[in-house]
């Protein structure tokens, strides 16, 4: 079987705002779930606290307990908190922004690596501008792709290094996002003065046990899946997003609901089910994922599937074959997300 050696291109625009405007037009009532939930600072706190908590109770216990830990308890938290400063970048919590911006401080602390507000930078463009190499970080680099393909073992290393991957492609936006601020400067020192607290009570086993809790709750574990479920054409050509309806939404903050999150990213993660049941005709025919475990198997040994199984765009979303398409995509509102 020949590889695939590009990625899908198209030259519509990207299907949310499209989908969005429809379904306001014939559910208005969707406009009441827009809003914030405070709540959510309560979840931060908990996952935080766990994580404090397993460093504290490793620290002095074998080196054969990290793993299993890391994999089974410090995997989940971390991938909680990774929701959570989702949900910071969206303004989700708070009116003020600030306020958000701190909670997702807070939020990466077990995280190991000074990352919220970063991602609360990147994040958004990758709604406004899906598929787009330079404007999103979700999107791989030609370079990747190429490097790992359909090769099984390339995919697994692909996933186990995901942070690291992802954080390559950062360079790239640095054109159009200006990366260092003082809110970043925070979030570094932050980040430093807690992991070098971390280490100084507690040593080299609490320090690995989050690092590796870090990798896998990104990486090469069914919660890694979700970056497979969320953009990858595991269902033909022309679905460029799909949604994920299985009980690991609990730990993802309902985040698998990932249609529903690019058609309103304006409601939080607690509503997010209800677009579906209130608009339920606009998500019923498209395809979707139920198991992780699954969809993580077949990644990796499916030869059909690969790192090039991604829609791209160049053209910031616009259509220019399509006069009609276009004349739509214009009429729609602004590309940024609402806050």
């Amino acid at each position: 079987m020949s590889k695939k050696n590009s990625f899908n291109w198209s030259e519509q625009c990207e299907p949310h705002k499209m989908r969005t405007k429809e379904i306001i037009s014939s559910h208005p009532e969707i406009r009441h779930l827009i809003g914030r939930n405070p709540y959510t600072i309560f979840i931060i706190l908990l996952c935080v606290g766990i994580q404090v908590a397993m460093s504290w109770i490793l620290h002095d216990e074998s080196w054969w307990w990290i793993l299993p830990c890391s994999y089974f308890i410090g995997a989940f938290a971390c991938h909680t908190l990774f929701i959570c400063i989702h949900e910071c970048s969206h303004n989700l919590l708070f009116k003020n922004r600030a306020l958000n911006t701190l909670a997702g401080i807070l939020a990466n602390l077990p995280l190991v690596f000074p990352s919220s507000v970063s991602f609360q930078k990147y994040h958004l463009k990758h709604h406004a501008f899906q598929g787009i190499e330079e404007l999103d970080a979700d999107m791989p680099s030609e370079w990747e792709a190429h490097l790992v393909n359909n090769s099984t073992v390339g995919k697994a290393l692909w996933l186990l290094f995901y942070p690291i991957v992802q954080a390559t492609r950062l360079g790239r936006m640095s054109k159009e996002i200006k990366m260092f601020d003082r809110w970043v400067i925070l979030n570094y020192v932050v980040q430093i003065v807690f992991m070098l607290t971390i280490f100084y009570f507690w040593k080299w086993k609490a320090v690995v046990y989050l690092t590796v809790s870090f990798f896998f709750s990104v990486g090469l574990h069914p919660l890694g899946a979700r970056w497979i479920q969320e953009h990858f054409l595991t269902h033909g050509d022309e679905q460029e997003t799909k949604s994920y309806y299985g009980p690991l939404n609990t730990v993802n903050l309902n985040v698998g609901y990932h249609n529903e999150h690019h058609d309103f990213p304006s409601i939080p993660w607690n509503k997010l089910p209800k677009i579906k049941e209130v608009a339920g005709s606009y998500y019923n025919s498209l395809g979707y994922h139920t198991s992780y475990t699954r969809l993580l198997i077949q990644f990796l040994f499916d030869k059909n599937l690969s790192v090039y199984s991604r829609t791209a765009r160049n053209n910031r979303g616009k259509t220019t074959k399509n006069t009609a398409a276009k004349e739509t995509v214009d009429s729609l509102p602004d590309k940024t997300p609402s806050l």
